[in-house]
């Protein structure tokens, strides 16, 4: 067979590059300032050497940056690259063969075994003289220096033969085409997309009087309790009129009465929709100030973005052709049969008016983005087409890159990971019914361990006004203390539904149910928040240690360990690869109790290497929880934990003996919120 072309075949092959989401036709994820690991397989026939890189650029960038990658086992090469700032990168992988740095190590064999390197020198010559006539400036100099010493008889110095810069520099002025991977892309967001810590809030129950409608003025007098917690986002279930046409009642009884105030998912009435807001909330201008009260205290407001109608929405009227019909001409409410939901009309996806009902949704975003809201709640993607949240996402942040879209989509793996592949920031997860250790271990694996990690980011969320597990409806206060803890330190971000989560609300409507008897989906909930039940002080410290600890910000270096005991878990987080910030970067040990009714013992295995331990050096357990310090050698030690003093352990790995070590103080919140 003759060739197809003139140019010679490069000689090196790149495959199986890593992160790549649908072999690039979505971005995988990162934030601004965290590492991207970029791998890849890299080798070619014979024995030369290769020189390996990573090439990126922010998307629109005129230049390229390089990064070297380095050899791992097998032909795996890894590198990375750090974006400085939110939007799209994008990357490839070169490889070339890297003939200077092969010469270079046959010539230090042939020294060593005394051969005669006099041809070889020129040999070396005739690779760097080339290079040399092609730089500029001081490289120039340098290279020609070189290829002149090696003309001239000059047998390198082992330190010059090693010298990796040399060796760059002759590849990065050699020529020649290297064998170049297709162009993937990343998408740098902030680091709230990465870790932070959320709050499910209805307004309309924050009234200090009972039986009273509460506003936004009341969740404002609020925030003081919730910056206590260390809340980074609050999270508003739909703020807009409810409408009155077939209004579920109290616990979603169908036929409601005078008194019932609706489900704030029911949106609209004919005096508005998705941009209005319900008149007892108070008014844009009481949001407004709302948002800079939570702003000034670093919370941000996150709003439900529920893309559904009251059949009392204006859209039903001004555009009946975005919604589906049935043959007699009324419009199909929604259904999960049996289950029936007259009080709300899913949109039509598929009207062949599609363009204008989408940018009437994109302009809601955009409405609720001009009143400073950055941070959306998505109720039920899933059953929304995929298509449009694949053109909205996108087109949102091309104009502002700081929103966040969380999907509350509680679905089948592909479907809630496909959202992710498609732009959502964050996203809902199993964790909520995941109890047992193995399927926790195995669920975690899943989303940090395999290509799931490149563009799923996890939420986890204990409960939700929709969800009341049977684990927290047969537990007790210690069962909620250890959901909290399980969410706060397997994942960076997860959330409470509160306060019920906090004052471990546990009756549920009914036996078998999930839903909450009197719940705040269809009613006014107001409770004591200073009950002496609540595990306030608890989730405070949590967060606290959660914003205090860099290895708690982020997932990538979950690693667990062994102990002989299936109620106690034992897992391990490091601060590799985080971006820089003034929190403390040890690694922390978390061992958690899932037995909230007996005490559980066990011998605890650790994998020292994932700690950055030395197998013959004691080490300091530093309890965060209790400010208790354990003085620990190698990899094996005994722990036991009463639920009825703690849930568990988060230790601070530290270095050295108990006797050396002060015992640290906790932040105070304020301290806390300075650093976010």
């Amino acid at each position: 067979m003759t060739p197809r072309s003139d140019a010679r075949p490069a000689r090196a092959i790149v495959s199986d590059v890593r992160p790549r989401v649908e072999d690039g036709r979505y971005d995988a994820k990162t934030v601004v300032g965290d590492a991207v690991e970029v791998s890849a397989d890299a080798f070619a026939d014979g024995h030369d050497l290769l020189r390996v890189e990573i090439h990126y650029r922010k998307v629109g960038a005129r230049g390229w940056r390089t990064e070297p990658m380095s050899a791992l086992v097998n032909d795996r090469w890894v590198g990375s690259f750090t974006p400085s700032d939110c939007g799209r990168y994008e990357f490839n992988v070169t490889a070339r063969i890297d003939y200077f740095a092969s010469w270079a190590r046959d010539l230090t064999v042939r020294i060593g075994a005394g051969q005669d390197v006099s041809i070889e020198l020129l040999v070396g010559a005739e690779l760097v003289r080339p290079a040399a006539n092609r730089a500029k400036r001081a490289d120039h100099n340098r290279l020609a220096t070189v290829a002149d010493d090696l003309t001239a008889g000059q047998v390198p110095s082992p330190d010059q033969l090693a010298d990796e810069s040399l060796a760059a520099l002759v590849a990065r002025h050699s020529g020649g085409t290297p064998t170049t991977s297709p162009t993937y892309r990343v998408r740098a967001e902030r680091v709230r997309a990465r870790f932070s810590t959320w709050y499910e809030l209805f307004p309309r129950s924050t009234s200090p009087r009972r039986g009273q409608h509460g506003t936004f003025a009341d969740v404002t007098k609020r925030l003081g309790y919730l910056d206590e917690l260390g809340i980074d986002v609050l999270y508003l279930p739909p703020i807009h009129p409810i409408g009155t046409t077939a209004r579920k009642g109290r616990n979603g009884a169908t036929k409601a009465k005078s008194a019932d105030i609706g489900s704030p998912w029911a949106i609209g009435l004919p005096a508005g929709g998705h941009t209005a807001i319900h008149p007892q909330l108070g008014a844009l201008s009481d949001l407004s100030e709302l948002i800079d009260a939570a702003a000034g205290r670093g919370i941000e407001i996150a709003l439900d973005l529920a893309f559904q109608c009251s059949p009392d929405h204006p859209w039903v009227t001004e555009h009946p052709e975005w919604f589906k019909h049935r043959p007699d001409g009324s419009i199909r409410y929604a259904e999960n049969p049996p289950k029936r939901y007259e009080d709300i009309y899913p949109i039509d996806f598929e009207t062949d008016n599609w363009r204008e009902l989408w940018e009437a949704l994109r302009d809601v975003v955009k409405f609720w983005i001009g009143h400073g809201i950055k941070v959306f709640r998505v109720d039920n993607p899933h059953t929304k087409a995929f298509g449009f949240w694949e053109w909205l996402i996108p087109t949102i942040q091309a104009d502002d890159g700081d929103v966040i879209f969380l999907a509350e989509a509680f679905t089948r793996p592909r479907v809630m990971q496909w959202l992710a592949k498609i732009g959502f920031t964050q996203s809902y997860t199993y964790f909520t019914w995941r109890t047992a250790k193995w399927e926790l271990e195995q669920y975690l694996a899943e989303l940090t361990t395999t290509d799931v990690a490149d563009y799923f980011r996890p939420n986890f969320w204990p409960n939700t006004p929709d969800i009341l597990t049977e684990q927290l409806q047969h537990g007790n206060r210690q069962t909620f203390m250890t959901r909290a803890l399980l969410a706060g330190t397997l994942a960076a971000s997860y959330g409470v539904y509160g306060p019920v989560f906090e004052l471990c609300v546990r009756a549920p409507r009914s036996e078998g149910s999930e839903e909450y008897l009197d719940s705040e989906k269809y009613q006014l909930g107001q409770l004591d928040l200073s009950d002496k039940v609540s595990i306030a002080p608890f989730l405070r410290q949590l967060n606290t240690i959660r914003h205090q600890q860099a290895a708690l910000q982020h997932n990538a270096t979950l690693a667990f360990h062994y102990v002989d005991n299936d109620q106690l878990m034992v897992y391990s987080k490091t601060a590799a690869g985080v971006a820089a910030s003034d929190a403390d970067r040890s690694a922390v040990l978390v061992i958690a109790n899932l037995d909230s009714t007996h005490a559980q013992s066990g011998w605890v295995d650790l994998d020292l290497g994932k700690l950055g331990i030395s197998p013959a050096d004691p080490y300091v357990v530093h309890d965060l929880l209790n400010d208790a310090h354990y003085e620990w050698k190698g990899s094996r030690n005994f722990v036991i934990l009463d639920p009825a003093t703690r849930p568990g352990h988060i230790f601070r790995i530290e270095p050295g003996t108990s006797g050396a070590t002060e015992p640290a103080r906790a932040a105070s919140p304020a301290k806390k919120k300075a650093r976010r």
